[in-house]
């Protein structure tokens, strides 16, 4: 059952206040604040994600599944071995807007139950001095309830500079300006109660036309625009887009991606992978990677016999991809 606002905020468990604002000391421009100890407010200037020193940031960890399905592993233990073990200062909690394919028991049909789950996700964030992507995981336009999902969350942690918002995971073969449309009614929202907060807007089909977003961006302060891509179906053309959008001066992030094929399955393409890698380097673009599942899948990196909570995880409950993921993450953040 769908609940109003009110009922949300009633019905989703008590969790952590919000943690003021914290700021860290730079050394110099140049340096990537990725293995800072705080969290510092963030802020979009061109192409480039900045904290409140003016010093840019590179965020990498691997996302959370969807919370439908994959609710399990939404937990403290889980954030903080994403942190201290994976070395991870970024994850993203999917939260699922609509039911997709095996993915049923979305916000539509539980309201409280998503946003209990993202709480617990955010507030293992704020306590382990992690940044987090709050994630409308949604496929379709699904605005209305965008609006009450974040009117609630923001509504308890505007203040915090952990959180990202990202308003449409991956809109589906739909024009950019129905998208543009959805973002503009649904910005002020966030705005309203987390003023200063970086959003992430979805670009057309499945987070690829990112060129098509650059050509007609919006214009409010603070996004990134996302670009997902999977190493072994998008190759080449597609960073070739990537390219024109950043020479167009279009912020981006890679908030979801894979090394397998688009379905999420298939065998791991490792030169691929490395030639994104290479790209989002050179780029100082972040990356989030998909997903800590346990699906009988390539792209979930769990175990379906690991437990629930990440700190008890051993390396045998890590898939390959899973172990690539924490490979990428240890190295990127040790910069």
């Amino acid at each position: 059952m769908l609940l109003g606002v009110a009922g949300i905020i009633a019905a989703a468990s008590s969790s952590c206040g919000t943690s003021a604002s914290r700021t860290s000391s730079a050394d110099n421009a140049d340096t990537i604040s990725s293995t800072r100890p705080s969290v510092s407010p963030l802020h979009v200037k061109g192409t480039a994600l900045l904290d409140a020193e003016g010093d840019t940031v590179v965020l990498t960890g691997p996302s959370l599944g969807w919370h439908s399905n994959w609710g399990r592993f939404y937990n403290e233990g889980t954030v903080k071995a994403l942190k201290e073990q994976w070395g991870a200062n970024v994850t993203r909690a999917a939260i699922g807007a609509h039911a997709s394919g095996d993915c049923v028991n979305s916000f539509e049909a539980d309201s409280a139950n998503a946003v209990n789950l993202a709480m617990k996700v955010i507030d293992a964030a704020i306590a382990n001095d992690m940044y987090v992507i709050c994630d409308w995981h949604s496929h379709n336009n699904t605005l209305d309830n965008a609006k009450k999902f974040f009117s609630v969350i923001t509504e308890k942690y505007g203040d915090s500079p952990n959180i990202l918002y990202e308003i449409w995971n991956e809109p589906l073969d739909i024009p950019w300006q129905e998208i543009k449309d959805y973002a503009t009614e649904l910005i002020p929202v966030i705005r309203a109660n987390a003023p200063g907060a970086v959003v992430i807007v979805g670009t057309p089909k499945w987070d690829q036309d990112v060129d098509i977003a650059a050509a007609s961006p919006l214009s409010e302060p603070n996004l990134l625009y996302s670009l997902h891509y999977y190493a072994g179906t998008h190759k080449d053309w597609n960073r070739a887009k990537a390219d024109d959008a950043i020479a167009k001066g279009l912020p981006l992030i890679i908030s979801e991606c894979g090394s397998m094929d688009h379905t999420g399955d298939g065998p791991i393409d490792y030169e691929s992978w490395q030639a994104w890698m290479d790209w989002a380097d050179r780029n100082k673009v972040s990356v989030l990677m998909w997903d800590i599942a346990d699906k009988d899948e390539t792209c979930s990196m769990i175990m379906s016999t690991a437990d629930s909570d990440g700190s008890k995880w051993t390396d045998s409950d890590i898939k390959e991809w899973g172990k690539l993921a924490k490979e990428t993450t240890l190295r990127r953040n040790a910069k």
